[in-house]
C-alpha cells in the first residue's frame, strides 16, 4: 500500500549525502485545480528544511504527496532513495499532520494515542518492553509523562499537539515531516515543542517543516524553500526578518479557514 500506513519492507539505506526526500519536477492537482506545478525539494540527512508560503502556495499539499496522502499526476518522488510508490518501511518516517485533535473523535488516553506511533515497528500488532520504553521516552521528550493515563479530550490545543509530535517520535524515526506544528499552540508549548525539535535534531534526525513563520524554530532551520502558487520562489538562507512578510515574494496572509481542518487515523503507521 502506498503512503504513511503502508507494509514494512526492505528499502535501500542509500549513501551519507543522498537526500531523504527528493521531488524532481512534482505536479499535483485538487479537483482540476493544480496546485504543485512542477516543484524540487530535497532534505539530505541531518539537515532541517521549512517549507514556506503563505495560504494556497501549496506547503501542505507538497507534505501530503510526499507521504502518499496526496496523489501526483507527474515528476517523482523518493524517499531514502527509493521511489515512493515503493517504499515500504515507514518506520523510519514519522507524520505530525496539520490542525488536528490527537483522538479525532475516538476516547483514548494519552498513552494510547501515542503508542500508536509505534505500531510499525511492533511484532503481530503487540507491543514489547522496548516499544513501551520507547512511548515513555517519547512522552518524557515533550513534557506530557504526567498525563500519560489522562483522556486526551481533557488536553488544551497545545497539549494534543504535543502529544500528537509524541506519537511521531515514538518510532525512532530517522525523518519527521511536520504540518505547521506550530499551529494554534500557546508560547509554552512552542519552547517545549522547539526544545523537543532540538534534542531530535541533536541525534541527527532529518526535520521536514510546514510554517507560517520561523519563531522559536528558527535556530534550528539550515534551509527555507518558499512556494508561491505552486512553485519554488526561494531555495537557500531563511529570511533574516521573523514573520510571513518578510518572505520572498509575499504578498499577505490570511488565517486558516475551518475547512484546513481534518481528522487523523490513530494507528497513523499501522
Amino acid at each position: 500500500m502506498d503512503g504513511v500506513g503502508g507494509m514494512d519492507g526492505v528499502d535501500g539505506i542509500g549513501g551519507a549525502n543522498d537526500p531523504v526526500i527528493s521531488l524532481r519536477g512534482v505536479r499535483a492537482e485538487l479537483g482540476s485545480r493544480p496546485v504543485l506545478r512542477g516543484i524540487d525539494l530535497a532534505v539530505h540527512r541531518g539537515e532541517v528544511v521549512a517549507l514556506l508560503g503563505a495560504n494556497g502556495s501549496g506547503k501542505s499539499t507538497a507534505v501530503r504527496s510526499i507521504i502518499g496522502q496526496v496523489p501526483v499526476s507527474g515528476g517523482e518522488i523518493e524517499l531514502f532513495g527509493t521511489p515512493r510508490r515503493g517504499f515500504r518501511d515507514w518506520k523510519r518516517v514519522g507524520y505530525v499532520p496539520q490542525r488536528t485533535t490527537a483522538a479525532g473523535g475516538v476516547p483514548a488516553t494519552v498513552t494510547e494515542i501515542v503508542a500508536s506511533g509505534r505500531l510499525s515497528r511492533a511484532r503481530f500488532g503487540m507491543l514489547r518492553k522496548a516499544d513501551h520504553q520507547a512511548v515513555r521516552r517519547a512522552l518524557e521528550l515533550v513534557g506530557m509523562a504526567d498525563r500519560a493515563k489522562d483522556s486526551v479530550d481533557a488536553l488544551s490545543g497545545g497539549q494534543h499537539q504535543r502529544v500528537l509530535i509524541a506519537r511521531a517520535l515514538a518510532s525512532e524515526p530517522e525523518l519527521l515531516i511536520m504540518d505547521e506544528p506550530m499551529a494554534g499552540v500557546d508560547l509554552a508549548s512552542q519552547e517545549i515543542l522547539a526544545a523537543t525539535l532540538r534534542e531530535q535534531v541533536s541525534r541527527g534526525t532529518s526535520v521536514l517543516l510546514v510554517l507560517h513563520e520561523l519563531g522559536p524554530l528558527e535556530p534550528l532551520i539550515d534551509r527555507a524553500v518558499v512556494l508561491r502558487d505552486g512553485c519554488v520562489l526561494h531555495d537557500g538562507p531563511p529570511p533574516q526578518a521573523v514573520g510571513q512578510h518578510a518572505l520572498p515574494g509575499h504578498d499577505h496572509v490570511h488565517p486558516h479557514a475551518a475547512h484546513d481542518a481534518e481528522p487523523i487515523r490513530t494507528g497513523l503507521l499501522s
